[in-house]
């Protein structure tokens, strides 16, 4: 054997492997885009607007080019030929409207935080310090920041449209033949309840701030950019600016953190790109945190009006969304799909006879939305479990009965929903029983019964989640069917080295993932080379020409399946060169634990034997070409179906509002794991963002469209003093659907944890007559609420502090 590590003698997969890529990380050797430095290199500074709506009726940047250091000053008429429209690839429907969107405002700005004018200096302090003296005069122009306003076009952001209305997406089960008419079966139901639920607007907040470098000097333009997706930045930089797709070459290095905020074609890269172009000149840009609040994509932000029908003995029987999502001032990437990934999640894991979707996207005076952890998933999952508990309450049913009275049992699968999705495997019953029993949820219920027998000031609340999603985002076809601009298929290439080594090419850009990790033990269990002989290669369109990077909970059930297929190749192109080098039939052959054996004869030779005699190749079979490298594109036939019970009790103090989570139960399904160390932090992480939008988050804006919460100071994300110990347990229904049965984890905790934690404030607080309370539950809403409901003795919802 020419490998210096022993040869695999158990499986990989299940195997809690400590993550390849955390050394460089936490020892500081990081390749962060910040830390680039190219000889010659420029920065690049921008003046934002300060306002939500203007006209731009003078601007001069005279004195900015003469301050010391500086190189240039562009504004939006110096680049408004070549700047082009930022792209938006979802056309979700044939009549939608979609506005210009200039990176940099060349008349106009509508939201606070817009891009007006770039500095370029020697240094970064040059830049920012030539900023204070340019000189702009704005024509305030009336705002429009409620959803309901835009929607009535009380000001019409975009003239030339005529509307804010950009497009209005319907999904009928009637008319597509996977359900009844929702509207009689309501008007026949012998229970309707009726809700309006607020999904608040909310900030990606990753670690690392944007940054993007470009390197016009090289063969190649080369652009280094904290992004989640290399691969569609560079294709889609062709697009709008017309640069020949092979002079450009995208490089994502290590990037801390993404959660959709940085699936993005930013109006900072394309100025980048474009000015260094210009100058034939290095050119780094680097925001500040206050520009990544002010001015990166945010998430959520919709109105959720649901109408539930049921007969008394609680069998739900229809359902009606009406959907107002709001996409911020244009629409960027995939802002106007996002709303409508969630059409397919709103009747969760229930057996519903008609359901109706309808959702119109409207533009406002704040900066754009986009995909964030989840992307319309934990919209519908949010909806649907605080619906039903609203149902449990109208039938004085136990919130967990309701359920099991309504989920998809697990011998029905796959099962044909009423939204036109076939959920190919799930197991709620095991789930639920399994959190159930780790909550001692009985127990639980009794200590609540008797807090509120002696009128405790500290309520109980249990908050009940029972959830699945659509992941793995990509099967083409389907999104070619709802008019996506690309396809979901990954691609992923095996490279067998002389020495028996590999180099595993993935087009799944990682950014805290764990792929280095997960596709070295994927290598290892199906060649059986050792994990540490194997290096993964991602995040470079040079090294990996093909992908469609990370989003989506995709990674794994899509560019995992597509490393699995080809390390089958691998195995197959290796197969007739061993059969060769040990006199025998091909048939005769088996392959296990990296060895081809002669059956019935201890005669074998390694995988890695058969590398290094096809680099000779002094000895291969007529034929035969010395290659072991092998590729493929995978592109599934479903997404996949992870679910999962999710259970909060928390404590509500009743005289102050503040809400402790005392315990927090979740059982997932994810199908077979590869690495449970990996799952763990990616639960830990979901759960932590999903419960952050029920106590904490929010992007408040005042009447004239500033951002109120544009720090840290003023946007409040938990630490790990605000969250409990999480009791995590899994239960395993492998998906029939690829060779590995897994499914995704990535967004889970996120989807199903707000509900949960939501639900549970109000059953703590419901015996007062509070029926609803705003997201999030800061102290100041859910204290307001109690005192509401307990003076006017009626429901309520909680205030806007």
């Amino acid at each position: 054997m020419t490998s210096t590590a022993e040869p695999r003698t158990e499986s990989e997969l299940g195997k809690a492997r400590r993550r390849k890529e955390d050394e460089h990380l936490v020892t500081g050797r990081t390749h962060w885009t910040d830390n680039i430095v190219l000889p010659g290199m420029l920065h690049a500074a921008i003046l934002r607007s300060p306002i939500a709506h203007a006209r731009i009726t003078h601007l001069d940047v005279d004195e900015a080019k003469k301050q010391p250091g500086v190189v240039a000053v562009y504004t939006g008429a110096d680049l408004a030929e070549e700047q082009g429209s930022l792209p938006c690839a979802w056309q979700i429907t044939e009549d939608m409207l979609t506005p210009p969107a200039p990176a940099l405002a060349v008349d106009t700005v509508r939201f606070a935080g817009e891009a007006v004018a770039v500095v370029v200096a020697r240094t970064y302090y040059e830049a920012h310090d030539a900023l204070d003296v340019i000189d702009v005069d704005y024509d305030d122009l009336p705002v429009v920041l409620d959803l309901a306003a835009a929607a009535d076009d009380t000001v019409v952001l975009h003239p030339d449209l005529g509307t804010n209305r950009s497009a209005t997406w319907v999904f009928d089960s009637a008319e597509a033949g996977s359900g009844s008419n929702v509207d009689d079966t309501i008007r026949d139901a012998e229970v309707v309840v009726e809700r309006t639920f607020r999904q608040q607007r909310l900030i990606p907040a990753f670690m690392e701030p944007r940054s993007v470098v470009v390197d016009p000097t090289a063969p190649q333009t080369t652009m280094w950019s904290a992004t989640q997706v290399p691969h569609i930045l560079k294709l889609m930089l062709a697009m709008t600016l017309g640069i020949p797709e092979h002079t450009l070459r995208v490089i994502a290095p290590d990037v801390g953190g993404g959660f959709g905020g940085k699936l993005q074609v930013t109006p900072e890269e394309v100025l980048t790109l474009l000015i260094s172009r210009r100058l034939r000149k290095p050119l780094k840009y680097t925001e500040t945190r206050s520009e990544s609040m002010m001015a990166g994509h945010h998430g959520r932000d919709q109105i959720q009006k649901l109408t539930i029908a049921a007969r008394r003995d609680g069998t739900v029987t229809g359902l009606k969304v009406d959907l107002l999502a709001d996409m911020g001032a244009y629409l960027r990437l995939v802002t106007p799909g996002v709303p409508i990934l969630g059409a397919f999640m709103f009747n969760g894991i229930y057996k519903f006879d008609a359901y109706r979707f309808t959702c119109t996207n409207v533009f406002t005076n704040k900066v754009p939305t986009d995909a964030y952890r989840g992307a319309g998933r934990p919209e519908a999952t949010f909806a649907i479990e605080r619906i039903m508990d609203e149902l449990a309450v109208e039938l004085s049913m136990d919130p967990i009965e309701l359920r099991k009275k309504n989920w998809i049992a697990h011998e029905e699968f796959p099962f044909d929903t009423v939204a036109g999705l076939t959920y190919d495997s799930g197991n709620y019953e095991a789930a639920t029983a399994r959190a159930l029993e780790l909550l001692d949820y009985d127990g639980l219920r009794r200590e609540q019964a008797e807090r509120r027998e002696r009128k405790d000031p500290v309520q109980l609340g249990i908050g009940v989640s029972t959830f699945t999603e659509m992941c793995g985002l990509a099967p083409s076809r389907v999104l070619g069917s709802l008019s996506y601009g690309a396809g979901g298929w990954e691609h992923a290439a095996i490279r067998m080295l002389p020495t028996g080594k590999v180099e595993v090419v993935t087009g799944a850009s990682a950014h805290g993932q764990g792929h280095e990790t997960a596709w070295s033990q994927i290598v290892a269990d199906r060649l059986g080379i050792p994990f540490e002989d194997i290096e993964v290669l991602h995040g470079d369109t040079q090294t990996s020409p093909r992908g469609l990077d990370t989003y989506g909970s995709r990674s794994l059930a899509v560019g995992g399946i597509a490393v699995v297929k080809a390390a089958e190749k691998v195995v197959a192109k290796a197969r007739p060169i061993a059969a060769h080098l040990m006199e025998c039939a091909e048939d005769d052959l088996d392959f296990t634990e990296g060895q081809f054996r002669v059956k019935g004869t201890e005669k074998s030779v390694g995988l890695t034997d058969i590398a290094l005699a096809v680099f000779a190749a002094h000895d291969l079979p007529d034929g035969i070409e010395p290659n072991l490298d092998s590729e493929a594109t995978y592109d599934p036939d479903n997404f996949s179906f992870p679910h999962g019970t999710h259970l909060c009790a928390i404590e509500v103090d009743t005289e102050t509002g503040h809400a402790r989570i005392r315990k927090y139960v979740c059982v997932d399904d994810i199908g077979h794991v590869v690495n449970p160390l990996i799952v763990e932090g990616q639960v830990h992480g979901g759960l932590a963002q999903g419960i952050a939008q029920a106590l904490y988050e929010e992007a408040v804006h005042d009447e004239s469209g500033t951002l109120l919460s544009g720090s840290f100071a003023e946007y409040l994300l938990p630490t790990a003093v605000d969250l409990p110990s999480f009791t995590t347990d899994r239960t395993d229904t492998p998906a029939p659907g690829n060779p590995l049965g897994v499914k995704g984890v990535g967004e889970a905790g996120t989807i199903a944890s707000t509900p949960a934690v939501v639900n549970a404030v109000l059953d703590a607080v419901r015996q007062f007559g509070v029926r609803d309370i705003t997201m999030p539950c800061t102290p100041m809403r859910v204290w307001h609420a109690i005192r509401s409901a307990r003076s006017d003795g009626t429901s309520t919802q909680g205030g806007t502090q």
